[in-house]
């Protein structure tokens, strides 16, 4: 397979999961990679000519808090059931798919089913093989389909929904009104399992080693002889990046460590011990205690103090990266999550721009100036945080590193309520 020259350069995903605005796509895509194939989450309005160009093996529609029938419901391009690719509609994709063949899809009548379920199975082979008759699945829908499409049939059932799981066996269209991605779902993971291997195919070669091989070979071609600088946390992501980077491109490799004064008792010391003595990773350390605690005087706001200590780390950065540089490449610790929530994987039918929820300012993806000269690198970009620990471990890098407890950046300073003083 032919890879371009960047660190977000991407091999091709095996699954892609399209997101209708669902609080689980992101654990569709998970639970995916936990089969050992690549998925990649994608926005619904993502046309069929885009798909066929990526050509994926697989597509899952994410469900969503929308009704099909209503005004300004997201949909799907119609001509994706055209493709040949087998789909897998999960609740809203169910229902969406239903309605475009020409099903019907109607509030539920009687009573909405959230919560668990017996699922009934009526045909226990293909999508269905090896989930039990009686298994529990978490069902979360106010909707129903009322009449199948021409082609469809049946393939499981609860008390309260006749068409629980329904299949176009020849088309390779299925469609489930719960979620196999949650943990509650009991056989959830078998029928996941099913669709990826046996409906589509797919081989299980998304493996930790098969990453870091690719990873190290994209870094070493993008950044061929020239100088990488990586702002060091000593938290998972970063550090394992540090030892992904010191693997590709051994003494390229520069680590800035800001210490600005908030992070855990003892904590400064122990990370240069920890890079620079023991796995000879080069790690200047900065100590500007006294220049954030300072930017923070009279300051109670969490968001607000989140925002000053950002600019300001990155005026440290600056500063520092000129004494210490020229550096062509700046490496970043950005992960996957952080590139869906930050650029959105969805359009707003309305206004035509990418929605994506905030939940909190991210300290990666979206943090740095326009005019900071560096080209990034973030080759764990594709990565899960769960999945990021995997590469960690495979890396060398020690447990105590590995099962940290996450910390954010601006450390106890948002912790602290009110006022932070030296105290």
């Amino acid at each position: 397979m032919t890879q371009q020259p960047s660190s977000d350069s991407q091999r091709q995903p095996g699954i892609v999961i399209l997101d209708f605005g669902s609080q689980y796509s992101e654990l569709i895509a998970r639970r995916v990679r936990e089969t050992e194939v690549f998925s990649l989450v994608l926005g619904y309005s993502t046309s069929a000519d885009e798909l066929r160009r990526i050509a994926p093996k697989g597509i899952i529609l994410s469900g969503g808090p929308s009704s099909v029938y209503a005004e300004h419901a997201p949909l799907c391009d119609p001509e994706i059931w055209s493709l040949g690719i087998p789909v897998l509609g999960v609740c809203y994709g169910m229902q969406l798919m239903v309605q475009q063949l020409g099903g019907v899809v109607e509030a539920a009548t009687g009573k909405a089913e959230y919560g668990k379920a017996p699922l009934e199975v009526d045909d226990p082979t293909d999508l269905l093989t090896n989930v039990d008759n009686g298994s529990t699945m978490w069902m979360s829908h106010g909707d129903s389909v009322k009449a199948l499409p021409d082609g469809f049939v049946r393939l499981a059932h609860t008390a309260n929904t006749p068409e629980a799981a329904v299949a176009h066996l020849q088309r390779k269209l299925y469609g489930v009104q719960f979620h196999p991605e949650v943990v509650h779902s009991t056989c959830g993971m078998a029928l996941i399992r099913n669709f990826v291997y046996h409906v589509c195919g797919c081989d299980p070669d998304w493996t930790t080693a098969a990453f870091i091989d690719e990873a190290v070979g994209l870094v070493r071609e993008q950044v061929g002889d020239k100088r990488v600088l990586l702002a060091l946390s000593g938290g998972v992501d970063s550090s394992t990046l540090a030892f992904l980077l010191k693997k590709a491109i051994g003494d390229q490799l520069t680590c800035m460590f800001i210490d600005q004064g908030f992070m855990r008792k003892g904590e400064p010391e122990f990370l240069m011990d920890f890079f620079d003595r023991k796995f000879n990773i080069h790690v200047e350390y900065i100590n500007a205690r006294q220049r954030f605690i300072g930017k923070l005087k009279g300051i109670t706001d969490p968001e607000e103090k989140r925002k000053i200590i950002g600019t300001e780390f990155i005026r440290v950065f600056e500063e520092e990266s000129k004494r210490l540089g020229p550096f062509d490449y700046l490496a970043q610790g950005t992960l996957y999550p952080d590139v869906i929530e930050s650029a959105g994987t969805n359009v707003d039918p309305k206004t035509g721009e990418r929605v994506a929820v905030k939940i909190k300012s991210h300290h990666n993806v979206g943090g740095l100036p326009k005019d900071l000269q560096f080209k990034l690198v973030e080759p764990l970009r594709k990565l899960f945080k769960d999945e990021v620990r995997k590469v960690g471990r495979s890396l060398g890098l020690p447990e105590e590193i590995v099962r940290r407890h996450p910390f954010p950046g601006p450390g106890l300073a948002i912790r602290i309520l009110g006022e932070v003083t030296d105290e």
